[in-house]
C-alpha cells in the first residue's frame, strides 16, 4: 500500500525537479523488481534543444504555453506554433501516462501477491506450531497414563503384600524385576525372523574363518576320535588271552585206562604265573586229521589269530632229528611229535606278529627253529661245565650274568648277575640265525637266554621263572620279564 502512495505523489512533480519516474525507477524508466518494459522516450526535433528543467512540462500546460515558455531566450526567437507537432506531443504524453498507470497497477498486483505469500507462510507456520503443541500434549498424556499405571501397580503390589502378611502366606519367589509394572511406552521390536537378513549371519560359537567344509571336517574328526577312543577302551579293557603249548603224555605200550591214552596237559605253576597278571590262559592242543576219531578244520593258525601271545612251557627233550642230528644215547630220543607241533605253533605266532616266551625246553626249541643246534647232554658234551641238573629239581640253582647289549639289563636294572634255578641237561650249542645271546651261566658260559631280533618279542630263558617267588630276596624276581611279554601282547593284539 505504501508503494501506491509514493507512485501517486510522484505524478505531480513541480517544474524544475529532475526526472519524471518514481524514486525506485532507474534511468531507463523501468521499476526494479517489475517485469513491465520501460516506456520508450519520445523523439522530437526540438527536444534536443529544450533545457532539462523544461523537458517534461506539467499536465495542465498547453502547446501554446510550451511554445512561449520553452526557454528564457524564446522572447527574442519566437517561432510560429506547429499544430501537428503539438498534437503528436499530446498523443505521446497520453501514451506515457497510460504506461505509467499500467506500471503502477502491475506493482500493486505484485505487492498483493507477495502479501498473500507471506500470509500463507505465516498460516503454515502456525499450523506446524499447533501440530507440535498437539504432539507434545499427547506425549505428556501418555507419560501421565504410564505413571498412573505404575502407581496403580505399586498399589496392587502393596495390597498383595499386606494380604500375604495378614494370611501368613510365604513370600513371593518372583525376582525383583517383576515387582514393577512393565513399560508399555518403550518400543520393543519383535525378534528377528529366520528369513530376515540378520538371521543369515553365522552363530556366535563359530569361528570367523569357518566354512561348511571346515565344520564338516571337525565333525569327521570328532567322530573318528570317538571311534578310536572306543577302540582304545577295547584294547586296554579287554582281558589278554595267552596260549600255552601242551605237554604231551604218550600212551604206554600195553597199558590200560588213561595210561593207554594220549594226554595233553600244562603244569599248574606256569598257568598261575601268567594268571597272576589277571590274564586268561588257554592250553593249545595238537591238531591233525590222520588217526583222529573226530577230525575238524581248526588249525594252529586259528589259535594264533585269536590269542594274544604264546608261552612254550618246559618238558621233554628236543629230538636230535629236529636239528638234523642223530641221538648219541638211546635214552635221549626227545619228543619228535611235540617238536613238530610246537615248531608249527611258534612260526604261526611269529607270522601273526604275536609275542612268544619260551621256558627251558621252549628256549631250546626257539634256537632249533632258527637253525641252531643243542648239546644233547651237557655233562657228556662239555665235561668242564658246571652241574645244571640234579635230583633236587627246582631247588638246584646257579648264577647267571647278562652280557653287554642284553635287553635283560634294561629289564632288570641294577642287575648284571642273578641267581636262577637250573633243571636242564641239554643246552644251546650253536646259536640260530638272527638270535642274540641274552644271558650266560656265570661259571661255564653255557647260554641261558636267547632273543630273536626280527620280532617285537620272541625270547627264551633256560630257567623256570614260574618257580621263582615274586619279590624273593634270593632268586631273580622274573615279574619284569612277564610284564614285558604281556605289554607287547597288548600292543600287538590287533
Amino acid at each position: 500500500m505504501s508503494e501506491n502512495k509514493s507512485n501517486e505523489s510522484n505524478e505531480s512533480i513541480a517544474p524544475g525537479t529532475p526526472g519524471t519516474g518514481s524514486p525506485g525507477a532507474d534511468s531507463s524508466g523501468s521499476v526494479p523488481g517489475s517485469h513491465t518494459p520501460a516506456v520508450p522516450p519520445t523523439s522530437s526535433s526540438k527536444s534536443a534543444d529544450i533545457p532539462p528543467a523544461a523537458a517534461q512540462p506539467g499536465p495542465k500546460e498547453t502547446a501554446a504555453e510550451r511554445a512561449s515558455t520553452d526557454a528564457p531566450d524564446s522572447a527574442s526567437t519566437v517561432e510560429p506554433i506547429d499544430t501537428a507537432k503539438a498534437q503528436r506531443d499530446d498523443a505521446a504524453e497520453a501514451r506515457a501516462s497510460a504506461a505509467k498507470a499500467k506500471l503502477t497497477s502491475t506493482q500493486a498486483t505484485a505487492t498483493s501477491a507477495a502479501n498473500k505469500t507471506l500470509d500463507a507462510k505465516a498460516s503454515l507456520a502456525a499450523q506446524v506450531e499447533t501440530a507440535t503443541q498437539a504432539e507434545a500434549s499427547l506425549a505428556a498424556e501418555l507419560e501421565n497414563a504410564t505413571e498412573a499405571q505404575a502407581a496403580e501397580a505399586e498399589g496392587v503390589n502393596a495390597t498383595d503384600s499386606a494380604t500375604e502378611s495378614v494370611t501368613s502366606k510365604p513370600p513371593s519367589s518372583l525376582p525383583p524385576g517383576f515387582s514393577t509394572a512393565p513399560d508399555f511406552g518403550t518400543f520393543r521390536p519383535p525378534p528377528m525372523q529366520p528369513d530376515s537378513a540378520d538371521a543369515k549371519s553365522p552363530p556366535a560359537y563359530l569361528r570367523n574363518s569357518d566354512s561348511a567344509w571346515s565344520v564338516f571336517g571337525r565333525v569327521i574328526k570328532a567322530r573318528a576320535r570317538q571311534i578310536f577312543d572306543r577302540a582304545g577302551q577295547r584294547i586296554t579293557q579287554r582281558t589278554l588271552r595267552i596260549g600255552v603249548s601242551a605237554r604231551i603224555f604218550h600212551p604206554e605200550p600195553g597199558a590200560k585206562g588213561l595210561r593207554g591214552k594220549t594226554l595233553q596237559y600244562l603244569e599248574e605253576s606256569i598257568a598261575h604265573w601268567v594268571m597272576s597278571r589277571d590274564v586268561l590262559v588257554f592250553m593249545i592242543p595238537t591238531v591233525g586229521h590222520q588217526g583222529m576219531l573226530h577230525p575238524s578244520n581248526i588249525r594252529l593258525r586259528d589259535y594264533a589269530k585269536q590269542l594274544d601271545g604264546l608261552l612254550l612251557q618246559g618238558g621233554a627233550d628236543v629230538s636230535p632229528q629236529s636239528y638234523t642230528e642223530a641221538a648219541t644215547r638211546h635214552e635221549w630220543p626227545g619228543d619228535r611229535v611235540r617238536d613238530m607241533y610246537e615248531l608249527e605253533l611258534l612260526h604261526e605266532f611269529i607270522e601273526a606278529g604275536k609275542p612268544v616266551l619260551g621256558v627251558c625246553r621252549g628256549c631250546q626249541l626257539i634256537n632249533v627253529a632258527f637253525g641252531g643246534t643243542l648239546y644233547q647232554d651237557i655233562a657228556t658234551d662239555v665235561p668242564t661245565a658246571g652241574v645244571h641238573v640234579n635230583e633236587q629239581y627246582d631247588q638246584h640253582r646257579h648264577p647267571i650274568r647278562f652280557p653287554d647289549g642284553s635287553t635283560l639289563v634294561n629289564m632288570f636294572p641294577g642287575h648284571r648277575e642273578a641267581l636262577v634255578n637250573s633243571i636242564h641237561h641239554q643246552a644251546v650249542k650253536t646259536i640260530g640265525r638272527d638270535l642274540n645271546i641274552e644271558a650266560v651261566s656265570a661259571h661255564d658260559g653255557i647260554i641261558e637266554a636267547v632273543r630273536y631280533r626280527r620280532a617285537p618279542f620272541v625270547m627264551g630263558v633256560q630257567w623256570h621263572p614260574e618257580f621263582h617267588r615274586a619279590g624273593g630276596d634270593e632268586l631273580l624276581d622274573c615279574t619284569p620279564l612277564l610284564d614285558t611279554f604281556l605289554r607287547v601282547a597288548r600292543e600287538t593284539r590287533f
